[in-house]
Order: C-alpha cells, then structure tokens, then sequence
C-alpha cells in the first residue's frame, strides 16, 4: 500500500494518496484528512468564529448569575476574563492536531484511546453539545417569539399554556430547531461563509442597547456604581473558584473538539492569532456590555432586565423591535450552527462512520437537544452555572488532559496519519481499546465530580457531596480533571506502555517539519 504523506515547507500533513484507506471501516468522507490545499481558513474566519460562538445571549447575561449570587459587576466581568484566558490554552493546544494533519477531533481521539475507544470521549463531548445545542434553540425560539409577539399582539404572546409555556412558544422553538438544521445539512463551508457575515450582528445590537439605556436613564445606573455584596474577603474567594470554573467549562466542550475547525486552517500562525484576538476579547467586551446595559435598566424600569430580548420587546418602535430581534436570531443560529452541532455531527459519524454522515449526525444532535430539556436546564442560576456547566467541564477537562499530554507528551506532536484510519495498526491496542485514558478518565471524574455537594439545598447533589472528602476539589472540577487527565495518562503509558505502540509507523512518518 502506497501511503506516502506530502506536506507544505510549513508545519501541515496530508496524504499524498487516500485511496489506500478507503476501504477501512474508519474511514468516511467528513473524517478524512482535509487535503492540504483545501485548507483555507484564514486569521479572520476564526476570529469571526469566535466571534459569533462568543456573542450569544447566554453570554450576555452570564454576569447575571454571577451577581445574583453577590458578586459586584467588576467581579464578575473579570471572573468571565480570567475563565477565558485559561480555557484558551487547552484550545490553543489542542488546535494545533488540527491545523497540522487536517483531521477532526474524534479522529485525533483514536491516537490515546484507541480506534474504537475514541467513541467514548466523543460521545460524552457530543452529549454535552446537544445539551448546549437545546439551550441556544430555547433562547433563539424566544426571540422568535417575541418577534411575532410585537405584531401579532397579545393573542399570541399570551397563548394558552402548554407545559408551563404559551403554546406559540413551543411553535417558535420548533421553528428555530429547524432553520439551523436546515443550515448544518448544507455542510461545514456554508457554516464558515453563514460565521463570516453573521457574527458581528449581535455586537451592533448589544452597543445599541448600551446606549438606548445609557441615554435614557442619564447614565449608568446602580449596578455599576454599586459595590460588591461579598466584598473582596472569604465570602468572596469560595463563590470565585466554582464559578472560575463554570466560566473555563462554558468553552469546555470548544477545548476538546476545536480540531473540528483547526482542520482547514492555512497554518497554525491562522488559528493560533485567530482564536487569541476571537474568544478573550470578544467574551469579557460582550459580557461587560451585558452588565452595564442591565444597571441602566434599573433606573429606567425600576427592575434589572437582565434578558436582551425582554428589553428588546419593551421598545415602542416595531421596526426597531424587528431589526434587534432578527439580530439576536441570527447571531444564536451563528453560535449554535458553529459551537453546538459541528462536533456532535462528527463524534456521531465515528460511531458508524459508514452508515452516519456528517448531515446525519448533526440532525441527531438537534433530536438529542430537545430531549434534555434545556426550559429545564436555563431555570436557575445554581443549575445552570454549577450543575450543567461544572459537571460537563469536568468531564471534557478530563477529556482535553488525557488529549493535551497524548499529543505533546507522549508523541511530541507525530502521528501516523494513515495509521489512524487502519484497524490493526498502530492505534488498535487492545481490541481498538486502550486502558489507560479510559482508566484516567474515570479517576479524575471521581476525584473532579466526587464531591459534587449543592449549598442550601440548591441543585440535585448532597449537601455533604457523595464523597465528603472530595468535597473540596468540586470547586476546582475543571482544573482537576484537566491536570489529572495530563498527569494519570502520561503517567499510566510512560509505567505500563502499549506493545507495539510507536509515533509513527514506516510509511506514515510525515516528510514536513514537526511544527509549531
């Protein structure tokens, strides 16, 4: 078999000839190598995809949790910075597979775990999307709904219940689940074009609500002016660490499948530039603006208005309602089309990659969505920040470790790229399963998610947590999932390495330099 790997003087590898690996039951037309040449994406289209993922509603009022429960806005605008800034790195890290060998993440995943093996973190990254994916159509269908609400009148708004909710509210949800399948059947170049043009859109309608608000209540109103309720003492320093770690965990599912979009960039300068300008910025400008805008409200509502769509409808300009909502949905279609069901469509075709193509995969994302209820999920502070957000970053962080030290540690950023599409090769262990990183995983979701405890009865876990000794490193889920992930596997395969397991096989070496 003719498996020669070409590649570009900078640090990029493709196959010069896939033929060879077709036949494989690994292989499948959306997980194969991007083709050098077809590598395309430049510094502005992963800027703009930041840019779109991070300017959602969800992050617009992510301050609100955090100063709900007490913190000052300034606390909570830098608690959302200092999260971005962690979660960059895993991002960055594990962006650089991508950009180099052109393959998407459960792929990259067959190197640790194992050919078959890969499916268990890719499965659990694709749970934690389709949840996301229900809660950004959740919100997108209620934008909807108030936008026909402002026409129609109160027929509509005011609808008889059904399930808690009006019944248009329900038809808007399901409207807006369908215009984003409808966008992610077309395949991942419209997403890319769709990013490009739609992520500034919800900027434009965040700076005018600052302003509208600003001018109508003759400044910046109580919140921010008004000090913190925790100061800056113990009652602070035990809110920061869990929600320092929802905040990483908000991207958590970003920093294990970002190779889904490193794939097609032009280098690793494109996405490293990208990403650094796209997500820190554009997080901690937007969730600030959130902040600010919800204070001015106060003065003119007598009431925090924390939901931009709430205040949105309060306008008395139809044609200024309809512009700022169709915005809003088209800004959440660009976060939930781009962040939520581009992974979860690949994890789902490596589970049969002959049988589920992309298309197929992110429809059953969006059917998965729905049914983990995300009315459910957006219902309370403590269940959103610290239940959804601190359980799924833990156990992605303990996914992203495991990935971060397999790359860099143990291979030093060389893989047989043939190799990852053959069964019997270097990537097969045991039966397409290997131990370690599974053995890992487990460990560090016990020691991250052991002491998962909730304060004054809030949320579903004990109040003493279901190892009170773990109590503690709840706190730090991410953190310890993420550095235990990197410390158990590199330890794990360093003291009992696999037979036969190599960086790179005879005719699978790559010819380019090692990169970046």
């Amino acid at each position: 078999m003719n498996m020669r790997v070409i590649g570009r003087p900078s640090p990029q590898v493709g196959l010069g000839d896939p033929r060879g690996i077709e036949s494989s039951p690994l292989y499948s037309p959306d997980l194969a190598p991007v083709p050098v040449a077809e590598r395309t994406w430049t510094t502005y289209n992963y800027a703009a995809l930041w840019m779109g993922i991070a300017h959602g509603i969800p992050t617009y009022y992510l301050a609100s949790g955090l100063i709900d429960l007490g913190m000052s806005w300034v606390q909570a605008v830098l608690t959302i910075a200092l999260g971005n800034l962690l979660v960059l790195v895993p991002i960055l890290l594990n962006s650089h597979v991508g950009a180099k060998y052109g393959i998407p993440y459960p792929v990259f995943a067959r190197t640790a775990f194992g050919t078959l093996g890969a499916n268990v973190p890719a499965v659990l990254r694709a749970l934690s999307a389709c949840g996301w994916f229900g809660i950004q159509t959740w919100i997108g269908g209620q934008a909807i709904h108030t936008v026909v609400g402002a026409f129609a009148g109160d027929g509509w708004t005011h609808a008889r219940p059904l399930w808690g909710h009006p019944g248009t509210l329900w038809l808007s949800f399901a409207f807006f689940w369908l215009l984003q399948i409808g966008l992610i059947v077309r395949g991942i170049e419209s997403i890319r074009r769709f990013e490009n043009w739609a992520a500034p859109l919800i900027l434009v309608v965040a700076v005018f609500l600052l302003g509208w608000m600003v001018s109508k209540a003759g400044g910046l109103g109580p919140l921010a002016t008004e000090g913190s309720k925790l100061g800056w003492g113990t009652d602070f320093w035990l809110l920061f660490a869990p929600a320092l770690m929802g905040m990483v965990a908000y991207f958590a599912t970003m920093s294990v499948n970002i190779a889904d979009f490193t794939r097609f960039a032009r280098g690793q300068r494109e996405q490293i530039v990208g990403q650094t300008l796209g997500l820190p910025i554009t997080m901690t400008a937007f969730s600030m603006i959130g902040a600010l805008t919800t204070s001015a409200t106060i003065t003119v509502y007598g009431k925090a208005i924390w939901d931009p769509i709430d205040l949105v409808s309060r306008f008395s300009n139809p044609v200024v309602i309809l512009f700022a909502l169709l915005c809003v949905i088209v800004a959440t279609v660009a976060v939930n089309v781009a962040a939520n069901t581009v992974g979860p469509a690949y994890d789902f075709c490596n589970l049969f990659p002959r049988r589920i193509d992309f298309r197929m995969g992110g429809v059953i994302a969006g059917v998965i969505g729905i049914l983990m209820q995300p009315w459910r999920l957006l219902s309370s502070p403590e269940l959103y920040i610290f239940t959804w957000l601190g359980v799924s970053g833990a156990v992605l962080g303990g996914v992203a470790g495991i990935l971060t030290a397999d790359y860099w540690l143990l291979r030093g950023r060389t893989l047989d790229l043939a190799g990852l599409y053959r069964r019997g090769g270097p990537y097969e262990y045991a039966g397409g399963f290997n131990w370690r990183p599974l053995v890992s995983l487990a460990a560090v979701l016990v020691l991250s998610l052991g002491g998962a405890h909730s304060d004054a009865g809030a949320g579903p876990f004990p109040a003493d947590g279901y190892i009170p000794l773990l109590r503690p490193l709840f706190d730090y889920n991410w953190a310890v999932a993420f550095l235990g992930g990197i410390v158990l596997h590199a330890g794990l395969s360093r003291l009992f390495p696999a037979p036969g397991d190599r960086t790179a096989a005879p005719g699978g070496a790559p010819t380019a330099p090692a990169g970046r």
